[in-house]
């Protein structure tokens, strides 16, 4: 049993307003006790920066938050360093949620294996963790995309957009993303696939979207909020579908997005949900049987931004908010 580790960690120094900056986040020491009976200690191998934690940090995301002076949550992939659970055995690569940290003990119960046939574990915090199976949960078990859809998908080279746009050219749709910046236009369209690129700054979104989808839009994948929603909304198709899954605008604290009138969805008979990507939980090894094998053959692209060492997520996580990333962001903590 180790006493007294060294815990690297990144605690809430401050709730930020509006836009993050790094001084609302503190690098600081923890050092871990003993490991109390019962429980996993494990290290951090990488952890998931992602856009939901601002309204984590603001304390008021799906009820739970964090308070100044604590470590910031978030999903990680973590070896285990130490354990007396035959189940979970020294040197097992597991998620869970290990915060913003070196080190963490976590109950058995609170463990989830990273699958044995991933060569890549970054990949369980990307399109094959949770963004990827919020993207399957969106754009095939909610949307049912198929062949002839035009989908519109913002946020367009993250990892929900990602892998929400892969998925739908599986299924013979036509893909429209929604992004910014001549890098993140080229990622778009020559590294997954999408069939045309709007860039959400240089281009007037519905002149755009009249040019590429006059037939109107089949299936739109919220991530983002107001204004794109109801820009968005206005051009459906008529029987369209709409995910509502995220809200990125809104997160930083100064914009609230109103959404489209009620009858605009009634006119273009529109089907709407909402979508918690933790409803699809218990379905992930189904997700997982099914894409594991895609990925490790080369059939699926990650689209990962990897920073290297836990000092860096703080910045990582702020240029994130301000959409200067350009792909899914991972921390590597840990090897």
């Amino acid at each position: 049993m180790t006493n007294h580790l060294d815990n690297m960690a990144v605690i809430l120094a401050k709730r930020p307003e509006g836009l993050p900056n790094p001084d609302d986040f503190k690098l600081e020491n923890r050092p871990l006790g003993d490991r109390l009976s019962g429980q996993v200690r494990c290290q951090t191998l990488y952890l998931s920066l992602d856009p939901y934690m601002r309204s984590v940090i603001a304390g008021n995301h799906m009820g739970h938050g964090v308070d100044p002076g604590d470590v910031i949550a978030g999903e990680v992939v973590a070896r285990i360093v130490e354990s007396d659970d035959a189940d979970w055995p020294v040197g097992k690569v597991v998620r869970c949620q290990g915060g913003w940290q070196q080190f963490t003990d976590q109950p058995p119960e609170a463990l989830s294996r990273v699958p044995a046939a991933l060569s890549r574990p970054s990949l369980a915090l990307s399109i094959l963790g949770m963004p990827g199976l919020t993207a399957w949960a969106g754009m095939v078990q909610q949307a049912k995309v198929r062949e002839g859809d035009m989908v519109v998908i913002p946020a367009a080279v993250g990892g929900v957009g990602a892998m929400a746009a892969q998925l739908c050219k599986r299924a013979g749709a036509t893909t429209i993303a929604i992004t910014s910046g001549s890098e993140k236009r080229r990622i778009a369209t020559e590294t997954l696939g999408y069939d045309h690129c709007i860039d959400r700054i240089e281009d007037d979104l519905a002149e755009a979207l009249t040019r590429t989808a006059p037939n109107g839009v089949s299936v739109y994948f919220d991530l983002v909020g107001d204004p794109t929603l109801t820009t968005v909304a206005q051009q459906l198709s008529i029987g369209g579908r709409v995910v509502l899954c995220g809200l990125i605008k809104d997160y930083n604290g100064d914009h609230k997005t109103a959404g489209p009138h009620p009858g605009l969805w009634i006119t273009k008979r529109a089907t709407v949900t909402g979508l918690v990507v933790y409803d699809y939980e218990s379905q992930r090894q189904v997700f997982e049987e099914e894409f594991v094998p895609l990925a490790e053959a080369g059939e699926l692209v990650a689209n990962e931004e990897i920073h290297d060492g836990l000092a860096a997520a703080p910045d990582a996580f702020c240029d994130l908010m301000r959409g200067r990333n350009h792909g899914k962001v991972v921390v590597r903590v840990g090897e």
